[in-house]
C-alpha cells in the first residue's frame, strides 16, 4: 500500500482555490492508500506571526477538512507542530543544502511578487517540505504542477543525505502531479489566491458570499448582445460545479444574447449554495464539538510521532546525534 502526504497551510480561510486545486483530491486520495494530511503551521510562520491567529487558522482548517469529508479513519490527520521531528530533520537536511538551491527556488520568488516580505523561513520552505515528506517514507506526494521543483529538492536533498552516510536511509518520493486541477480564476480574474486578496471562502454564506459572487470582474458587453462563456471569469467557475449538459445550457444563454454577467453570478451562487449545504451544516456541529475535534488531532499526532521516529533513530544514528542516555 502506498504512503500519501500533502499538508496545507494554516494561514487563512480555506477558498475555492484550496478546494478545486487540492482538497478535493485529497479527500478522493484517503481512499487509495495509507494517507498523511497535516496542517502545515511551522509553515505558516513564514507569513503569519501573530500567534493568537495561528491557532485560529488551525482550528479553522481541521474544521474545514473533517466537515467536507476527511475521515480520520482512513487517514492519520494531524498538526505539523505536534511532531517536532519535522523541524529537527529539517535542520539535519538543511546542512546538505547548498544556498543556491534555495535561490533557485521558484515558488519563493513567486511568493515575494505577491507581496510577501523575504525571511529566512520562507527562503528555505522547501528544505521544511521535504523534511515533511521524508518523515514518512511517502511514496505519493500530490501536487500541482506549481510544486513539482519542491519534490525535486526534496529527492535531490534525500540522494545527499544517503550518499554521504552510504545508505538508503531516506525514501525518495514520486511526484503525484495533479493534472486535472483547474486553475481557479478569483474575483478580480487572477489565480484565486490569499495573497491577492481575491478569494471566494469555502465556507462563506449569506451575504457576505453573495459580496463575493457579485464581486466578480467582467467586461462591459450590455445585456442584450450576445457573450462569449469562455473568455468570462464567472462561466469558468460555474464550470467547476455544473454537469455537461448544464455547461452547455448555460454557454448557450451567453451565446444568445439577453443573459447578463448578473444573472450567471446569480446561477453561480446557488451552485455554491447547494453544493456546501451539507458541508456547512456538519461544519456547524464539529464548531460545536471541539473536544472531539481536538481529540482526533491528538490521536493523528501520536500516530505520525511513532511513525516519524522509525525514519528519525536511523538518522539520529548515522549522523552521530546522540542522546545523554546513549553514551556508554
Amino acid at each position: 500500500m502506498n504512503t500519501i502526504l500533502s499538508g496545507i497551510q494554516s494561514s487563512g480561510k480555506l477558498h475555492l482555490g484550496n478546494y478545486f486545486g487540492a482538497l478535493r483530491q485529497h479527500i478522493q486520495m484517503q481512499e487509495e492508500g495509507d494517507a498523511f494530511y497535516f496542517i502545515a503551521n511551522y509553515h505558516s510562520l513564514t507569513s503569519i506571526n501573530d500567534g493568537e491567529e495561528i491557532r485560529q487558522n488551525t482550528i479553522d482548517v481541521a474544521l474545514d477538512y473533517l466537515a467536507l469529508g476527511l475521515d480520520p479513519d482512513k487517514a492519520t490527520f494531524f498538526v505539523q507542530s505536534d511532531v517536532p521531528q519535522h523541524a529537527e530533520l529539517a535542520w539535519i537536511l538543511g546542512t546538505f543544502c547548498p544556498v543556491s538551491l534555495m535561490e533557485k527556488g521558484v515558488a519563493y520568488k513567486d511568493k515575494i511578487q505577491q507581496g510577501l516580505k523575504p525571511n529566512i523561513g520562507l527562503f528555505t520552505y522547501p528544505i521544511l517540505q521535504a523534511a515533511d515528506i521524508l518523515m514518512y517514507d511517502a511514496d505519493l506526494v500530490p501536487v500541482g504542477k506549481d510544486q513539482k521543483q519542491n519534490i525535486e529538492i526534496c529527492r535531490d536533498l534525500a540522494g545527499k543525505f544517503n550518499h554521504n552516510y552510504g545508505e538508503e536511509l531516506l525514501k525518495l518520493p514520486e511526484p503525484h502531479i495533479l493534472e486535472s486541477v483547474a486553475v481557479v480564476p478569483g474575483i478580480d480574474g487572477q489565480k484565486m489566491s490569499k495573497s491577492y486578496d481575491n478569494t471566494i471562502g469555502i465556507f462563506d454564506e449569506g451575504k457576505t458570499l453573495e459580496k463575493q459572487v457579485m464581486s466578480i470582474q467582467t467586461d462591459s458587453t450590455p445585456l442584450d448582445e450576445p457573450k462569449d462563456p469562455e473568455s468570462c471569469n464567472v462561466f469558468a467557475l460555474i464550470k467547476l460545479f455544473a454537469d455537461e449538459e448544464k455547461q452547455n445550457e448555460i454557454a448557450q444563454k451567453y451565446r444568445d444574447g439577453g443573459y447578463g454577467y448578473g444573472h450567471a453570478k446569480k446561477e453561480l451562487l446557488a451552485m455554491i449554495e447547494d453544493y456546501f449545504a451539507e458541508a456547512r451544516a456538519k461544519r456547524k456541529e464539529l464548531a460545536q464539538d471541539l473536544d472531539t475535534v481536538r481529540d482526533i488531532l491528538s490521536e493523528g499526532g501520536k500516530k505520525a510521532r511513532a511513525r516519524a521516529e522509525k525514519v528519525m533513530e536511523p538518522v539520529r544514528e548515522a549522523t552521530g546525534l546522540l542522546k545523554s542516555y546513549d553514551f556508554k
